[in-house]
């Protein structure tokens, strides 16, 4: 890996007509780090995951997975390269049991490891059951144990604690961190929570209407003032 980044993204552009989703954005995660892309609605960061993984088309630019060029590849050729990802909304199936969700993801991947993910997630217990029968925090944690089969190398992460409490959001973020740190992943993860965000991320990127605005450490950019001002308030 000569340029030493897990996932990169260069110079990439999206557009609508005449309506930029992304302004040249440029982004670069070293292997092992927890990433986070903040922003307002509507700065970009799910368009910008979506081009990473391979589920948008009419964009420019470059990707590179550990310096591969994989901008041609589908994303389903992306995730058995060992990049995954999750989605705003659950991409769980209601009707089928934990167990059952987990294994139909396993058999693409090379690495089943549904029982090992279970147990990771605290999920064991529910393995008999619906989807529809649990919690939306279990059902949170469902569709981030689907992202993990197969121990994916990266994982692109929108919003997983979306609609959770602030204990339950804290509790996933925790986890995920630990569990992330011993597998050695690579993660960027967008997150409106930002006391997850603050609490994980080894750095910190901020888009603003398709285009990069900062990046830093969270101390770093907690020092900017227009950042502060505009996505964090004054209470981080």
């Amino acid at each position: 890996m000569a340029d030493g980044f897990a996932i990169e993204g260069i110079d990439i552009t999206r557009s609508f007509g005449g309506f930029f989703a992304l302004k040249g954005i440029s982004i670069a995660v070293p292997p092992g780090e927890i990433r986070g892309l903040i922003g307002p609605n509507g700065a970009g960061k799910s368009t910008l995951i979506d081009v990473l993984s391979g589920r948008a088309d009419r964009w420019t630019g470059t990707v590179r997975m550990f310096g591969d060029d994989i901008g041609a590849l589908p994303a389903h050729q992306r995730r058995r390269a060992g990049l995954a990802r999750s989605f705003q909304r659950t991409n769980v199936f209601a009707d089928l049991t934990v167990v059952d969700q987990l294994e139909i993801a396993a058999r693409a991947a090379e690495t089943p490891n549904v029982e090992e993910i279970m147990a990771e997630l605290s999920l064991t217990a529910l393995a008999g059951k619906r989807a529809a029968d649990i919690s939306y925090g279990d059902q949170r944690r469902l569709d981030l144990a689907l992202a993990l089969i197969g121990r994916p190398r990266i994982l692109l992460l929108d919003e997983p604690a979306a609609g959770l409490s602030i204990g339950e959001s804290l509790e996933l973020a925790h986890n995920l961190k630990d569990l992330v740190a011993r597998w050695k992943v690579t993660v960027l993860l967008v997150e409106h929570d930002m006391e997850v965000v603050f609490s994980i991320c080894d750095r910190i990127t901020v888009l603003h209407l398709g285009e990069l605005l900062a990046e830093g450490t969270p101390d770093e950019i907690r020092g900017i003032p227009e950042v502060v001002t505009a996505y964090l308030g004054s209470s981080v």
